[in-house]
């Protein structure tokens, strides 16, 4: 295969976050519909929250730098280490980020 592809790539620390939470969860807490209801009903009585999406997710986590570099096609098999390897070389692996997550592989 002759060509090149751009390969993306972010950094994965130990401290990371990345949560799902049911938007139903979310409205039972109550601490949350407190928040909620003291800053859209104010002054108002017998509130109740609900949605009508139940199975909507709301997403917590780390918002990360996208990296990339280019590589041939015939080392598709190996993006990973290539990809490991670029970081390296730009200094981004630390004690606590020391992996690497593919985000997209495009060809050019």
């Amino acid at each position: 295969m002759n060509g090149k592809m751009m390969v993306s790539y972010k950094i994965l620390c130990k401290s990371d976050v990345n949560n799902e939470i049911l938007i139903q969860e979310l409205l039972s807490n109550e601490k949350i519909a407190k928040v909620i209801k003291s800053e859209y009903a104010k002054g108002l009585r017998n509130v109740v929250l609900g949605t009508t999406f139940k199975e909507s997710i709301v997403t917590i986590e780390t918002l990360k730098d996208v990296y990339s570099f280019e590589a041939q096609k015939d080392d598709f098999a190996d993006l990973l280490v290539l990809a490991e390897e670029d970081a390296l070389n730009k200094k981004l692996l630390k004690k606590e980020c020391n992996r690497v997550e593919l985000v997209d592989i495009e060809t050019l």
